[in-house]
């Protein structure tokens, strides 16, 4: 006798554990970058790499990435998604020994790419578990336990990794070539242990899906795209999705942005004055304040209107980042950290308002949405330099630019215009059963 698939609400709960995995694997970038800038002495620009890797996979892979699920299937996929970032977490142990910058890019972009991989896969998928009407709520509720990956992961593991005192360029400069390659040996070291927990984390991840039966789905999305065969080009004459595509671009990039130089940030004299290793541990509020919003977003959603509620929240973020941008010490401290609660709905509300309708067209566009993560790419490396010429405050415009445009996307971008053959797609998208 075949196995009973397991019920929508429990694949949902583990589904959305890998949500918190890869929440978690990407906030600590944001942990990586002060302490990559000390151990190689670079500036901004050059540490904004991390970022440019990490997330240029997901422009470089999110096409392969929805031509794999179409051939393989959802949890095949998911499978293959989680080895592959496994993978990349564990190439930072030899990173660490050499020590290599270039390596550790090059860990990140495998990592980056299992990530990939699985946002293809199970942002559609979560959403097509269970009422259209439901769909923007049900992915809010997932990205809140990736934003409680977000929190969690900085606050425990950063102290680890930014554990040792970090020295300046005038006490380098004044340490003998062998200290100094001492010294950066040990700093880079200080990631092996948690990214091989992390490793062996994503690996028994891999095994229980692989072991357990969840719904594949299939018939939701690949189905009427083989019938039809539809291209990426048709998928963008829908002006809902053209914009969202343009919303998750600068969305991700505004949100990154931010997180990358808040420990930073944090510590300079007029804003915090706090360690690094300190600084790390308010990311919690950044973080946290963006599953704590995802809660309460998922709430009002049963009440007010989703793009409704993304107009709102983005102006209210571009409010906040003009306030830490005009002020200092603690007001500015607080008011940069508290945009993560207002950041809590934007990419769930998004990538539902922007694949809703899309029927058979819904694998492409959600590759397109997962394409435009590369704005976690491109917007921090803009603000790094920036920052560099201008100073880390002053460069915060770059993110307040992008909140506008969500703003817009939220209250007249986000419509969905009717089209032939729309109801045809949104029949093969949520077949009944």
């Amino acid at each position: 006798m075949n196995q009973r698939q397991l019920s929508t609400p429990v694949t949902i709960a583990m589904i959305s554990l890998i949500f918190f995995a890869w929440g978690g694997m990407t906030s600590l970038n944001d942990v990586l970058i002060p302490h990559l800038k000390a151990v190689f002495a670079m500036n901004y620009a050059q540490t904004m790499l991390i970022q440019f890797t990490f997330f240029g996979a997901y422009f470089l892979m999110s096409l392969p990435s929805g031509a794999i699920v179409s051939r393989i299937g959802y949890k095949s996929s998911i499978v293959v998604g989680l080895l592959t970032a496994a993978v990349g977490a564990a190439m930072f142990y030899p990173a660490a020994r050499l020590p290599s910058y270039a390596v550790f890019l090059a860990a990140l972009f495998v990592l980056a790419s299992g990530i990939t991989l699985l946002q293809v896969a199970a942002n559609p998928y979560i959403s097509l578990l269970g009422n259209l009407a439901t769909s923007a709520s049900r992915l809010n509720l997932a990205q809140a336990l990736n934003s409680l990956g977000t929190t969690i992961f900085p606050y425990f593991i950063g102290p680890l990794i930014l554990s040792g005192a970090v020295l300046g360029a005038d006490q380098l400069a004044a340490m003998a070539p062998e200290a100094v390659t001492a010294y950066k040996t040990t700093q880079a070291q200080s990631v092996q242990v948690p990214y091989l927990m992390l490793a062996g984390g994503l690996l028994a991840m891999a095994a229980l899906v692989l072991l357990l039966r969840i719904p594949s789905l299939r018939e939701a999305t690949d189905a009427g795209d083989k019938l039809h065969h539809h291209t990426y080009r048709e998928t963008l004459q829908h002006p809902h999705l053209r914009w969202g595509v343009l919303a998750i671009f600068l969305y991700v990039g505004a949100e990154v942005s931010i997180g990358s130089f808040l420990i930073n940030y944090m510590a300079q004299p007029d804003i915090g004055g706090l360690s690094e290793a300190t600084a790390s541990r308010y990311l919690v509020y950044y973080w946290g304040g963006a599953m704590v919003g995802r809660f309460i977003g998922a709430a009002l959603m049963t009440v007010i209107d989703a793009r409704k509620l993304l107009a709102l929240f983005a102006v209210v973020a571009a409010a906040l980042l003009a306030t830490t941008m005009g002020t200092h010490g603690n007001i500015a401290m607080w008011s940069v950290l508290a945009i993560g609660l207002f950041n809590s709905i934007m990419f769930p509300t998004i990538f539902a308002s922007a694949i809703e309708g899309m029927g058979p067209l819904t694998g492409k566009a959600s590759s397109l949405l997962v394409m435009a993560i590369v704005g976690g790419a491109l917007v921090p490396m803009l603000q790094g330099a920036l920052a560099d010429s201008i100073g880390i405050q002053s460069a915060f415009a770059v993110p307040l630019v992008c909140y506008a445009y969500i703003a817009w996307y939220g209250a007249r971008g986000s419509r969905v215009v009717e089209s032939l053959g729309q109801a045809e797609g949104a029949a093969l998208a949520h077949p009944r059963h």
